[in-house]
């Protein structure tokens, strides 16, 4: 990835970089660290498969680099390691919302969730969701076989709830591509592929 593929600020700051750390072709705390150079809207840690111990003593060191960027922290899944490292946002998925009323303890004040539909979207502000990842949008390998929900559907989430909607699934570091997301009233963008798989030595720093 060339630094003329990067986004300009305008667009990076509506873009949640989700984290895989297999796609990395350099160490991931390094990637996470050039990431963050970009000043993206939020690093969401989306290493789903790592157990608690593992999540946690990660999560840590990316709060870190975070927070000397100033670029928000979002914890996916890990609750009480949220909780612990004082972390402010979380995101879930729809199942673990649905357990509780409210996850808003400890510091934690922000709670968003992934929607697969109008009414998924609509039952997680009931549910108190702060925000929504709607997808997907685009076709993409991560979904491979399935068919992209496409931007109708992306335009009927917006519509549906008052609170904010990022649109994940097949969205690249395109200009043109993120104003047609942007046009359909999402709030931004969530991008993992190109991001976790730029090789930074190519890239500004």
């Amino acid at each position: 990835m060339c630094r003329q593929q990067i986004l300009p600020q305008e667009y990076m700051g509506k873009i949640i970089a989700v984290t895989n750390r297999k796609l990395c072709t350099v160490p991931f705390l390094e990637q996470i660290e050039w990431i963050c150079t970009l000043k993206p809207h939020a690093i969401l840690l989306r290493e789903k498969d790592l157990q608690p111990e593992e999540y946690e003593a990660l999560g840590k060191k990316v709060k870190e680099i975070c927070e000397r960027h100033q670029v928000k922290c979002i914890y996916h899944t890990f609750v009480e390691e949220a909780k612990r490292e004082q972390i402010e946002s979380v995101h879930l998925p729809m199942w673990k919302l649905r357990e509780c009323k409210t996850w808003k303890e400890g510091r934690i004040s922000v709670v968003g969730t992934s929607v697969h539909s109008v009414d998924e979207a609509i039952e997680a502000q009931q549910r108190g969701a702060d925000y929504v990842i709607a997808g997907h949008i685009y076709t993409t390998d991560c979904k491979k076989g399935l068919p992209p929900r496409g931007l109708g559907f992306l335009r009927e989430v917006c519509e549906a709830v008052e609170i904010p909607v990022y649109a994940i699934g097949g969205i690249h570091l395109d200009p043109s591509q993120v104003e047609e997301v942007l046009s359909c009233g999402a709030k931004g963008v969530c991008i993992m592929s190109e991001l976790m798989k730029a090789p930074i030595e190519l890239c500004d720093r």
